[in-house]
C-alpha cells in the first residue's frame, strides 16, 4: 500500500505544480503576438566594455539553453545615436511568464552589462497583423527603420482602422506593434527591415503614414538602426 501511495504522489505532484504555475515545460517557447523592446545607453567612453560585457551575457543565455531569440541593434540615425536596442518577438503571455532562469539571468546581467550602461526603457508590445505585412518577427536585415508614433488620447481605434484600410498598399516588410505597457500611451512602433540604407531612402515615399491619421498623431520619431549580429542570440541561419 505504501508503494501505491508513493506512485500516486509521483504522478499527481507534477500536475499540481503545473496547475499552480499555469505553465507547462513548453511555455517558454510558446508562440504568440507579444514582443519586448528595450533600450540601453552605453556609458560615455565605455562602449567597448559595454559591447564585450553584453556579448558575455549572451553567452550565459547560450549556456542556459535559452529558447528565446534576441535581436540587437545600434541606433545609427536619430537623437539617440549609438544607443543600443535589444528585443525579442513572437511570444505568448505564458512565454513571457517563463524566461530562462530569471534570477541567474539578472545576476549575470548585473555583472557584465549594468556597470557599462544605463537602462532607459523597457516596453511590451502586441503585434498587429491586420495593419502589417510580415510575420511579426522581423527579418534580421542590415538596416531597420524604426518609427515611434505617439497618438493624442482616445485616438487608438480610428488610427488602427485607417491603417488597416491601407494594408494592401504596403510594400516590403512592414510590422506594426501596439504598446501594452512601458511608456506614454497610446503608442505604436513600426519596424521596416531593409537590406541597405539605399533601400530605405529609395522607399522614402512609402514612409509616410496615410493622410487620414495625421490629425491623430501627437509625435512621430523615425530612426535608422544597424543590426549587430555579434550582439544577437538565437537567430537561425534562414533568418540571418
Amino acid at each position: 500500500m505504501r508503494h501505491r501511495w508513493l506512485g500516486i504522489v509521483a504522478v499527481v505532484l507534477p500536475t499540481i505544480l503545473v496547475a499552480q504555475t499555469g505553465r507547462g515545460p513548453d511555455a517558454q517557447s510558446e508562440r504568440g503576438p507579444y514582443a519586448r523592446i528595450a533600450i540601453l545607453r552605453p556609458n560615455d567612453g565605455d562602449t567597448v566594455d559595454f559591447e564585450a560585457g553584453y556579448i558575455r551575457h549572451l553567452e550565459w543565455h547560450r549556456q542556459a539553453k535559452d529558447t528565446w531569440v534576441w535581436y540587437g541593434w545600434t541606433i545609427w540615425a536619430g537623437e539617440r545615436q549609438r544607443w543600443f536596442v535589444y528585443a525579442t518577438f513572437g511570444h505568448s503571455a505564458a512565454s513571457l511568464d517563463s524566461p530562462v532562469a530569471p534570477a541567474e539571468d539578472e545576476r549575470d546581467n548585473i555583472s557584465n552589462v549594468t556597470p557599462h550602461a544605463q537602462y532607459l526603457g523597457n516596453a511590451l508590445y502586441e503585434y498587429l497583423p491586420g495593419l502589417s505585412r510580415g510575420t511579426g518577427e522581423p527579418q534580421p536585415t542590415a538596416k531597420l527603420e524604426f518609427t515611434t508614433v505617439d497618438l493624442v488620447p482616445g485616438s487608438a481605434k480610428p488610427f488602427e482602422t485607417t491603417l488597416s484600410a491601407s494594408q494592401s498598399t504596403l510594400h516590403g516588410e512592414t510590422l506594426w506593434y501596439r504598446m501594452v505597457a512601458g511608456g506614454i500611451a497610446p503608442r505604436y512602433v513600426r519596424l521596416r527591415p531593409r537590406a541597405s540604407l539605399s533601400a530605405i531612402l529609395d522607399g522614402s515615399s512609402e514612409q509616410a503614414l496615410p493622410d487620414g491619421v495625421k490629425h491623430l498623431i501627437a509625435k512621430t520619431t523615425v530612426e535608422i538602426l544597424n543590426l549587430r549580429p555579434t550582439m544577437c542570440y538565437g537567430l537561425s541561419p534562414t533568418r540571418q
